[in-house]
């Protein structure tokens, strides 16, 4: 059985246009299992690939929490998008590669390793984001 790659989405900290690439690369990738959690506005101002797992949040560490729960200690790949550092456990610990999707003003000196890559999609239009979900995509065929 092939497990599909893990993307989780804190929605509430990037903005629509980085989301809207995000979702744009998603969409020409392989089939990914994708988690997104935020506040209920930011959730509906993006449209979503099919299947996604919409998880409506409040209150502060709402989302953190949601995410927290979904996430699964796998060997393949995740796609972590938040700028949070309150994931840089979860990210520096996960067992296969991790694409940090991020601003990179937001994004926290915490998520580092040598596995972990991160990208802001606003200053180069998500290309590393495509090249990354076509490597892994290729690794796991």
């Amino acid at each position: 059985m092939i497990v599909p790659m893990q993307v989780l989405v804190d929605a509430d900290n990037l903005d629509v246009p980085r989301l809207r690439l995000l979702v744009a690369a998603l969409q020409g990738a392989s089939p990914a299992d994708v988690v997104v959690a935020g506040a209920p506005a930011v959730l509906e101002a993006v449209d979503w690939p099919t299947h996604t797992q919409l998880l409506p949040a409040t209150g502060w560490q709402g989302a953190d929490l949601l995410l927290a729960r979904a996430y699964r200690a796998q060997h393949q790949p995740l796609l972590l998008a938040t700028g949070d550092g309150d994931f840089a456990q979860l990210a520096r610990r996960h067992p296969g590669p991790v694409l940090l999707v991020s601003s990179t003003a937001n994004r926290s000196h915490n998520l580092t390793a040598p596995h972990i890559i991160p990208t802001d999609p606003a200053l180069d239009g998500g290309a590393q984001l495509r090249a990354w979900l076509a490597r892994e995509q290729r690794c796991e065929s």
